[in-house]
């Protein structure tokens, strides 16, 4: 059986970490490079850099901080945040990434998939879906959840699969940093849909909160920013009690 990840995320804006909650009321977390280290050591399976306010200028600092990062971790990460081209993974691969994450540009224009999948292969390409109930109904959310479009979580989900990515990050936005657990139904519904691994992001608070998304959410991996980043919860705490419960994780 292939082992659940723990994924910390480190949400980037200006060079530092920050952690909101429901994606607004932004508070600074920390130095990433210093965070980074600190989760390789303790035990993070991988990890996850978002620049949430991207822009052309900024994606230059993201690739040094890149750099930076890769130069003290030995595990792979994943870095997203205003990915809109070929030229633009390339630079971020070149500077240490492993994966690359796209969200709002793979909305906007689904063929970017199919060409980065083409040029650096499916193993590299994670697509990042944002998504909230509206009317009872998951829809997809752009440019750090604040445009809402009219396409459904699990069509998007299923076509992204179809060009070609090799994994999905669905974060619940209506979860996110709420601490009340992650939006099981859905990822367990996602995981049926779909034959790529599934990342829950959004709602861990507690030990429990990670158990039940890979036990009744189905999720291949298990990402979350506050409850590591502020000390409450450690990640080799959290992977002895998984390994407890019966979930096969890397100690």
């Amino acid at each position: 059986m292939l082992t659940k990840r723990i994924i910390p995320c480190l949400d980037i804006k200006n060079g530092r970490t920050v952690k909101g909650i429901n994606f607004v009321d932004l508070r600074d977390a920390g130095d990433p490079v210093e965070l980074a280290s600190i989760y390789a050591k303790e035990g993070a399976d991988e990890l996850v850099f978002l620049d949430i306010s991207a822009t052309e200028e900024k994606r230059k600092t993201l690739a040094e901080l890149v750099y930076h990062v890769a130069e003290t971790i030995n595990i792979p990460f994943t870095v997203g945040g205003g990915i809109s081209s070929v030229e633009d993974v390339d630079i971020l691969l070149k500077n240490g990434a492993d994966k690359v994450s796209i969200n709002s540009s793979a909305v906007k224009r689904p063929d970017l998939i199919n060409e980065l999948v083409a040029k650096f292969g499916s193993q590299c390409i994670v697509v990042a879906i944002d998504a909230k109930q509206v009317n009872g109904q998951w829809k997809v959310h752009l440019v750090g959840g604040k445009v809402p479009t009219e396409l459904d979580l699990f069509d998007w989900a299923k076509e992204v699969e179809e060009r070609g990515a090799g994994e999905i990050l669905f974060t619940s936005m209506d979860h996110d940093g709420t601490k009340n657990g992650f939006a099981n139904k859905a990822l367990a519904e996602l995981s049926d849909l779909v034959n790529i691994p599934v990342i829950a992001s959004g709602g861990a608070g507690t030990i429990a909160h990670f158990t039940d998304t890979f036990k009744d959410g189905k999720a291949d991996a298990a990402l979350a920013a506050s409850v590591f980043h502020f000390k409450e919860i450690e990640i080799n705490t959290l992977k002895e009690e998984l390994k407890e419960e019966g979930i096969p994780v890397r100690i």
